[in-house]
């Protein structure tokens, strides 16, 4: 029995052995399986690591790049399309907005024309404090010259382009029976325009002081804070008579009469309404081509239609 065990304790330790050196074996690297993928996996991962690094350094520039490109081209929409603001005496309200800017877009469908309307004082006092106005049209100089004096106005650009009249208005039916200028102090309320912004209330102080009235009627007047409020006084019955323009009376000569223009040599100078490029607009030249256009024999038509006769 004890010889029987030798051989199968012998090939016991055969096998053990056998299976050590096999497990020996297949754990040794292998130059070509394990070592070369190895490396070009972690070169891979170096290569992505630094474009990843790369994309991100460069992703800033390119959006800042897209952002003024995006900037450039809004800003070169805004050129074509040519937006306009025209800031004109409230006097020209019915004419720009019932005829002249539906007649210049007509033929110029590329520029758009805003009118913001007001006393010519208040205006200037709205571009002194920031209106980016492109075209500036007054019912008197004195506006004009302010704003050109503090450098607001392209000089090379002004031109005195329309003249109106100043007029003594009653109520229709004219129950006071006035029939002059001169005549307005027998009225009890007076409406005209505040000479302190109002061009229209600032002629009618100039003639009433030539004629020697001023201090009269200043005692029985309503001050408006422009002259459609005036107007709208007297066809309204709420005063007995008014100074206005004769473009405004004409558009309302069913609720008021004209008594009389003011006496020629009542006033220093004509009533005229100067125009001008804002220096500083937004879109000079498609300003310019709206103020050529308010220049031409067309556009004069409208304006002599309205009431208004051509500056000189």
């Amino acid at each position: 029995m004890k010889r029987m065990k030798k051989p199968l304790v012998c090939k016991s330790l055969a096998v053990m052995l056998t299976t050590i050196i096999m497990a020996g074996c297949s754990s040794a690297p292998n130059s070509e399986s394990d070592t070369f993928p190895a490396t070009a996996a972690t070169t891979t991962s170096a290569v992505s690591a630094d474009t990843a690094t790369d994309a991100k350094e460069e992703s800033p520039l390119g959006a800042k790049e897209a952002t003024d490109q995006q900037m450039k081209q809004s800003k070169a929409n805004q050129a074509k399309e040519g937006r306009i603001l025209l800031a004109a005496a409230t006097s020209l309200k019915n004419v720009f907005e019932e005829e002249l800017i539906p007649m210049f877009q007509e033929q110029y469908p590329d520029i758009t024309v805003t009118g913001t309307y007001d006393s010519s004082g208040k205006l200037q006092v709205q571009i002194e404090e920031g209106l980016e106005a492109d075209v500036f049209l007054s019912a008197a100089v004195k506006q004009m010259n302010a704003l050109n004096e503090e450098g607001k106005i392209d000089s090379d650009t002004i031109v005195n382009l329309l003249e109106n009249k100043i007029v003594l208005i009653v109520p229709a039916g004219n129950a006071l029976g006035l029939t002059s200028f001169e005549e307005i102090i027998n009225a009890d309320v007076i409406a005209l325009g505040d000479p302190a912004s109002v061009p229209a209330g600032q002629y009618a102080e100039e003639a009433l002081t030539s004629l020697g009235l001023w201090d009269t009627v200043q005692e029985k007047a309503s001050f408006g804070t422009n002259v459609t409020e005036v107007l709208n006084q007297v066809a309204a019955n709420s005063a007995d008579a008014g100074i206005v323009y004769a473009t405004d009376a004409a558009g309302m000569a069913d609720q008021v009469e004209v008594v009389a223009e003011a006496p020629e040599d009542s006033l220093s100078q004509k009533v005229l309404y100067p125009m001008a490029v804002m220096k500083e607009s937004a879109n000079p030249d498609q300003a310019k081509e709206f103020v050529e256009f308010l220049k031409t024999p067309e556009a004069m038509k409208v304006f002599e239609a309205y009431g208004f006769a051509p500056g000189n």
